[in-house]
């Protein structure tokens, strides 16, 4: 066996024991939970743990791309924010609500080829370029309704709303299957085709990458690209969840998608990880916002406890990147 296949082997061993301990984690997480507080194992509650995953789940597909290519993507909470809010503004003002949505993830993709650009073609650090596209959409965000709020987009809309958030089938809502769907369909990209292994190539080694015949800088390109529109997807479905555009829609939600990527089992590091992974790592955020709310604890205390749990995850991360150097 060759030694590339031998690495590649590793490397999903590896990503499977990931994936699988971020699902026990889970399992445990709901067990506790479920003991401490007897309204957290209602149906109901299930039911809206599994929405309020699902803009996390979606987010952190994005930011997973960027980061198996060795990046980082910052704006992605600001993108969330700016689609929202342009989306929403076109509905108040008398758009039609489908063009309105056409043209709002216009705009969020726009925001992908400027980071692509400026972090592959200009070389600037993932870090700085996508800080300042994070300025600038935010920017916008506000910008675009004269620097408050929007209306409620009005019952014309109604369809939207029960499409991307209220919405259910099999009582479960529609949020979550379409978070389900994006797994899915990025899942098989990343593992079944040849772009798949060109992303894995690039964040394993871009140089080696590069030189057999990868055009790297398209590779960045289009992950950023992925990643805005599952940021300019999330903002929509915060949109039709609260039925009016809001200018701080997004808020923190770039730590939020690096936490479900690795927890999941993401590494920071570039070239290692599964995408699936991203589902119990959003899970696990999701189920300790929603628990410790269950069992009475501040929002400050939630947000450090995730805290914790995210560095945990980065430091191990980084101790493990030599035995898979060596490994592989």
């Amino acid at each position: 066996m060759s030694e590339g296949k031998t690495k590649s082997r590793f490397m999903s061993t590896k990503g499977a024991r990931s994936v699988m301990t971020a699902f026990i984690g889970f399992v445990a997480l709901f067990i506790i939970f479920s003991v401490l507080s007897s309204n957290f194992r209602t149906p109901a509650n299930v039911q809206n743990l599994l929405r309020q995953i699902a803009p996390i789940l979606i987010i952190g597909l994005g930011q997973g791309f960027v980061l198996l290519t060795g990046n980082i993507d910052l704006s992605i909470g600001s993108v969330v924010g700016m689609v929202c809010m342009t989306a929403g503004t076109l509905m108040t003002k008398g758009t039609n609500p489908l063009l309105a949505i056409l043209l709002a993830l216009s705009m969020g993709l726009l925001v992908g080829v400027l980071n692509g650009i400026l972090v592959a073609k200009f070389k600037l650090p993932a870090f700085i370029g996508t800080l300042g596209t994070m300025t600038l959409a935010r920017g916008i965000a506000q910008l675009v309704n004269n620097n408050r709020n929007t209306d409620f987009i009005g019952t014309e809309a109604q369809w939207f709303r029960d499409s991307f958030y209220y919405g259910d089938i099999l009582k479960v809502y529609n949020a979550f299957w379409i978070g389900l769907i994006l797994l899915t369909v990025f899942y098989f990209i990343l593992s079944k085709t040849k772009y798949g292994r060109h992303v894995y190539a690039v964040g394993s080694n871009i140089n080696a990458a590069r030189l057999s015949g990868v055009k790297t800088d398209n590779i960045i390109l289009s992950t950023y690209v992925v990643s805005s529109f599952c940021a300019s997807m999330t903002g929509l479905m915060l949109l039709a969840s609260a039925g009016m555009g809001t200018m701080d829609a997004g808020g923190s939600y770039e730590m939020y998608a690096v936490a479900a990527c690795v927890i999941g089992g993401i590494s920071t590091l570039g070239g290692s990880g599964i995408l699936l992974g991203v589902l119990p790592g959003a899970a696990i955020w999701g189920i300790l916002q929603n628990g410790l709310h269950f069992v009475g604890a501040p929002v400050a205390l939630r947000n450090i406890v995730i805290g914790i749990i995210v560095i945990l995850a980065v430091l191990l991360d980084i101790v493990r990147g030599p035995a898979l150097s060596k490994k592989g």
